[in-house]
């Protein structure tokens, strides 16, 4: 197909699939964060096995569908950013790995749990649970604070193959760690959300004392983070002209590493001061709508502060992706990391059939299995956990 009859020009279509990218981590963040909030918080907030099971119930009919979020943004990388997936995905093995586990538990965990009445059983796990939603959660944060660092790779000019230099312990680094407790806190807090809006009696009476402090801790961390990225941090600048419409190739470019380089674009497009506003502020309102029994409207107030967290980060990448911290101008970017302009085009055009689809299915889950869940209501279901 001649490109020339694509209506939207190849820059164009680029930040058009970096901002779907962002749309596709804030759909996973709010869907499947609060089921592993829910599981960080299993031992926390539940005190007996009937109070277990209904927060369990509260997530199990749903989780499979809050993974689409993850699978489709991954397939996004894999087909939008073919560099980024090949870095990412071929670099931080181990650290995939780590999350797959993790992630591969809460299936396992739900089904397994109660298949015996044995205390010892259940008790395991549920202490699975908990380490499934809490390792989940801290990787997901450290990947965030190792993009801001900068990651150990270059990529050979010849044949723009990634070369990883870098090992496990390496990303937990002290900023990658803050950024990985603040995206457990972060999670914690939306799971309590969700259990002070979907149950009743101690079970949410729990989450709201707790989930208050911890999006107090959200608010806090995220700010600290924020002083710690404007004042101790190395961001990355692309220095001289950079043709938006050219053929994807990292080695075209030449990028400086400068102090304080990552609030640039806030100078530079003032409204992206909304994006950490969000961040903090639905933090605290969150805390403050728990603390007072507030239900739905403290579920929003979390899932604003995740969409805060997320748009603030990527506003202050861009237009970085991975950003190198061995060869700075190898650092993939939104002008040469991309599919040709062709292929975004058709995956647009897929996009726009397929995303209403998955929404309606979604949406039409929840109406389902909207409502209270309560222990009468798992003690009558056959099918509950």
């Amino acid at each position: 197909m001649d490109v020339s009859m694509i209506p939207l020009d190849y820059a164009t279509l680029r930040v058009i699939w970096w901002l779907l990218l962002g749309v596709l981590l804030i759909g996973f963040a709010v869907m499947d964060g609060f089921d592993l909030g829910v599981a960080a918080l299993l031992p926390v907030v539940a005190k007996t096995d009937e109070e277990r099971r209904v927060m369990l119930n509260l997530v199990g009919p749903v989780w499979e569908g809050n993974q689409v979020w993850l699978i489709t943004g991954g397939g996004a990388i894999f087909a939008a950013w073919p560099l980024l997936y090949a870095a990412s995905f071929s670099g931080l093995y181990l650290a995939m790995l780590l999350l797959l586990v993790a992630l591969i538990l809460r299936p396992v965990g739900f089904k397994y749990r109660s298949k015996l009445p044995d205390a010892r059983w259940r008790s395991t796990w549920d202490w699975l649970l908990c380490g499934s939603g809490v390792v989940a959660s801290l990787v997901f944060g450290v990947a965030m604070g190792n993009l801001l660092l900068g990651l150990p790779f270059g990529v050979e000019p010849a044949t723009l193959r990634p070369v990883y230099e870098g090992n496990l312990f390496q990303l937990f680094m002290p900023f990658a760690l803050l950024a990985g407790v603040l995206s457990v806190t972060m999670l914690a807090a939306h799971g309590a959300a969700l259990l002070a809006w979907r149950t009743d009696g101690d079970i949410a009476m729990r989450a709201r004392r707790f989930g208050g402090w911890l999006a107090l801790a959200t608010g806090a961390l995220f700010a600290l983070g924020g002083v710690w990225v404007a004042l101790g941090l190395d961001g990355h600048v692309v220095t001289g002209t950079v043709d938006v419409a050219a053929a994807s190739n990292p080695a075209l470019k030449t990028v400086e590493a400068v102090e304080g380089a990552w609030m640039h674009n806030f100078s530079r497009w003032p409204w992206m001061w909304l994006a950490p506003v969000l961040g903090v502020a639905g933090s605290l309102l969150a805390a403050l709508l728990l603390w007072r029994g507030a239900r739905v409207s403290a579920f929003l107030a979390t899932s604003t502060a995740i969409t805060g967290v997320i748009l603030t980060v990527g506003f202050a990448l861009f237009p970085f992706l991975m950003p190198s911290s061995l060869q700075p101008g190898m650092g993939l970017t939104v002008w040469d990391a991309s599919s040709s302009h062709f292929t975004l085009w058709v995956m647009l055009l897929a996009t726009v059939v397929f995303l209403p689809i998955v929404l309606f299915y979604t949406g039409y889950v929840y109406r389902v299995m909207r409502g209270t869940v309560t222990p009468e209501s798992v003690s009558e279901n056959p099918n509950a956990y």
